[in-house]
């Protein structure tokens, strides 16, 4: 991967590598959201998608998740325009979708692949899985973003 390419190349320009490496494995995006449909406004549930690990925050069947999982949002530079809101405050595609820095909590930024649940910004832990959770009780699982600012 290119030296520091998140700061210097467009994402429409970035290698297949260097937009999975963009990823910082936090798991937010694998949490059912919910969008008030007159505001636009989403907020996160504890209610991860059935793929989700818990532990590593990972999508356990990310190569085939579309299959499984067919409302499954995939990012590309393309949809950015369409789904940004929808993806959590501190995620890098956002983030850089938006003009901004990656966090220093990010490991492409520390060095350090661990340094997004050290830094308590990811999901480990705090999740319950979506065949637990009938769809119409996930209001009850309204959480505030981890690491989110505001």
């Amino acid at each position: 991967m290119r030296d520091q390419f998140w700061a210097r190349v467009p994402m429409d320009q970035m290698t297949a590598r260097e937009w999975e490496a963009l990823c910082d494995g936090c798991g937010k995006c694998c949490l059912n959201k919910l969008e008030d449909e007159d505001t636009q406004e989403v907020a996160l549930t504890r209610v991860a998608c059935r793929l989700l690990d818990d532990e590593t925050c990972q999508c356990g069947q990310y190569d085939i998740r579309k299959t499984l999982v067919p409302e499954c949002i995939q990012l590309t530079p393309g949809t950015m325009k369409d789904v940004a809101y929808f993806m959590p405050e501190t995620c890098a595609y956002r983030l850089l979708h938006e003009g901004k820095p990656l966090r220093h909590w990010h490991p492409l930024v520390s060095g350090n692949p661990n340094s997004v649940h050290e830094a308590g910004i990811s999901v480990r832990g705090i999740t319950v899985p979506e065949f637990e959770v009938p769809e119409e009780e996930w209001e009850d699982y309204i959480i505030e973003e981890p690491g989110a600012e505001g």
